[in-house]
């Protein structure tokens, strides 16, 4: 059994926009931090598939505004109930970032309570980044003027890095914990473990903790032991 490390000494949260690897979405990290930074900044819609970083990005706008000394509030409306309640009651902020806005599709209040939010928004001089697994085309949004005035947002498609890439962001990571990976432990990993970068860096996470407790390097039989344990 590998020993566990006290929750105190977990890495840092990640959702910064310095520890977004953009490999071919530079140009919608620029125009999210644009938007994070500047007032009157074009207000920017995101989509693609789980694990493309729509999350990431808004959260990291989020919290480089407040660095700014700017209002804002981030909204994952996939996880609320009353949805139409929590747009409405959102107010005074200058940044508003909202995740998985298809997740009001044919809730016609909900619907109407985001266009009336984007209209007050726009009122105040403040912004809205938004993010969805498609396009407000193909949201399943009822309300013709909403689909209109999402489909005005500047609008960038993010792609998930290939593996090439996530290798080169685990490699990367690791060596700024002081770990070295070899090239068959990623082999291996990459062969049995989930492909989605949030995933497999939180799984750095608790490697690092875990060969720290053991004072063990991180090979392919203390990474089996490790899933193992993870796993009983």
């Amino acid at each position: 059994m590998i020993p566990q490390l006290p929750l105190a000494l977990r890495w840092p949260h990640r959702q910064r926009f310095d520890h977004f690897h953009a490999g071919a979405n530079a140009a919608a990290l620029a125009a999210v931090r644009a938007l994070a930074l500047q007032a009157g900044a074009p207000w920017v819609y995101l989509h693609g598939p789980a694990g493309s970083g729509r999350s990431h990005l808004l959260m990291a706008a989020c919290q480089a505004a407040g660095l700014a000394g700017r209002r804002m509030q981030y909204l994952p409306l996939a996880t609320l109930t009353d949805r139409a309640a929590a747009l409405r009651g959102v107010a005074g902020s200058e940044l508003l970032a909202l995740d998985d806005i298809g997740a009001i599709a044919g809730d016609g209040d909900a619907e109407h309570a985001l266009f009336d939010l984007y209209n007050r928004t726009r009122a105040e001089g403040n912004a809205l980044l938004f993010a969805a697994d498609a396009t407000p085309t193909r949201l399943g949004i009822e309300l013709p003027d909403l689909r209109s005035r999402l489909g005005a947002c500047t609008r960038f498609a993010l792609k998930p890095l290939d593996d090439d890439e996530r290798r080169a962001v685990l490699k990367t990571q690791a060596a700024a914990r002081g770990i070295e990976l070899d090239d068959s432990v990623l082999d291996w990993l990459f062969a049995r473990y989930a492909r989605d970068l949030g995933a497999l860096l939180d799984l750095l996470d608790r490697l690092d903790q875990a060969s720290l407790a053991a004072q063990r390097r991180i090979t392919i039989p203390f990474l089996r032991e490790f899933l193992r344990d993870a796993a009983s």
